[in-house]
């Protein structure tokens, strides 16, 4: 107990005095997984509208390897995007390794699935007299798009924070392709893993308590633009 404890005082103490490098850990965490959300909101979104809206050939073969996605280790994602990512790679050329982008390109392929699966169940779930209605008043792809998004938005809200939780608290992608760079790609979950490796376990509860934190304040945000819009 006296772990937590002394772990709890020392995030107090790392948060209060304005440590440069956890400070530098919380931003770039923030940073990376906000822009990963962002990105997988705009692609996922509208591929899970097409998978959920529309009846094709092959829909569940998709719709089996989205789901398996789901469950795609972190380390595997990092593994596919550093090779991907080394100058022997693919994009090789574009000097992305170790970087902030390498980050979000591995986080945006864990965010991804996530967003598409629970967009198309939510699509799925909708009352089929909307699209009859939609369509019965002329309405168009982009529009019954928008439409059937706005009416799945309290689902959509809780794929976007799913996602999120997921992104933010991934590890594997971050050290692989990001490297772990102090002031530059080092992320809380991997200087957890650095202080741990080091003894450190005080400051390393610390890291995940300042972690639950961030996690924390999105979700209220998120909660309270939930019921901003209920109102």
């Amino acid at each position: 107990m006296n772990l937590f404890t002394d772990g709890f005082n020392e995030a107090l103490q790392l948060l209060i005095s304005g440590n440069d490098s956890v400070y530098s850990a919380i931003i770039v965490t923030v940073t990376v997984s906000s822009w990963s959300l962002f990105i997988s909101l705009l692609i996922g979104l509208p591929l899970g509208f097409l998978l959920g809206y529309y009846n094709f050939p092959g829909k569940s073969v998709v719709r089996i390897v989205v789901d398996t996605l789901l469950a795609l280790p972190t380390v595997v994602i990092g593994l596919i995007a550093y090779t991907m990512l080394s100058k022997s790679g693919f994009f090789g050329e574009f000097n992305l390794l170790f970087s902030q982008k390498a980050i979000i390109i591995g986080q945006i392929v864990l965010g991804l699935p996530i967003i598409i699966a629970l967009t198309a169940t939510q699509v799925e779930a909708i009352d089929k007299r909307l699209y009859l209605s939609l369509k019965g008043l002329g309405a168009n792809s982009r529009q019954i798009l928008v439409a059937t998004l706005i009416e799945a938005r309290f689902g959509l809200m809780t794929a976007a924070m799913t996602a999120y939780g997921r992104i933010i608290t991934e590890i594997g992608i971050s050290m692989m392709v990001g490297g772990n760079i102090k002031y530059h790609t080092r992320t809380i979950t991997t200087a957890i893993a650095l202080e741990t490796g080091k003894g450190e376990f005080v400051t390393g509860i610390a890291l995940g308590l300042v972690l639950f934190c961030v996690a924390l304040m999105v979700n209220i945000a998120l909660s309270m633009l939930k019921r901003k819009w209920v109102q």
